[in-house]
């Protein structure tokens, strides 16, 4: 072996010790991020408002509020429809807000780093 090899291929002892420490401080902020996401919510809504679905982001549902007015015995399945369009745009919702709050967190290296 050539005398000075150095098989981290040049990144000596500190620069490794100064990499472990950004990442160590970028998971402490992606976990410090995703506590603040828990107590954010996002209300979503279907039908002109006749279901309002509220939703953290952590994507727990938080409440439901259904219009007394949409709901029809002979008509479930209308309703059914408006719920579950309300849940899936508020879930689509959360999942956006969760990606553009991590990626200023990792400078767009992705969530799943860490």
């Amino acid at each position: 072996m050539a005398r000075g090899f150095n098989p981290m291929g040049g990144m000596g002892g500190m620069n490794m010790n100064n990499l472990m420490k950004q990442a160590q401080k970028m998971q402490k902020q992606m976990l410090e991020t995703q506590e603040a996401l828990g107590e954010k919510t996002l209300e979503m809504s279907s039908g002109g408002g006749a279901v309002k679905i509220v939703i953290s982001g952590k994507k727990e549902i938080k409440s439901i509020k259904i219009n007394p007015e949409v709901v029809d015995p002979d008509d479930v399945e209308m309703l059914e429809d408006l719920v579950l369009s309300a849940v899936n745009e508020a879930i689509r919702q959360a999942d956006e807000m969760y990606n553009s709050e991590m990626s200023k967190v990792t400078g767009g290296l992705g969530g799943g780093l860490f």
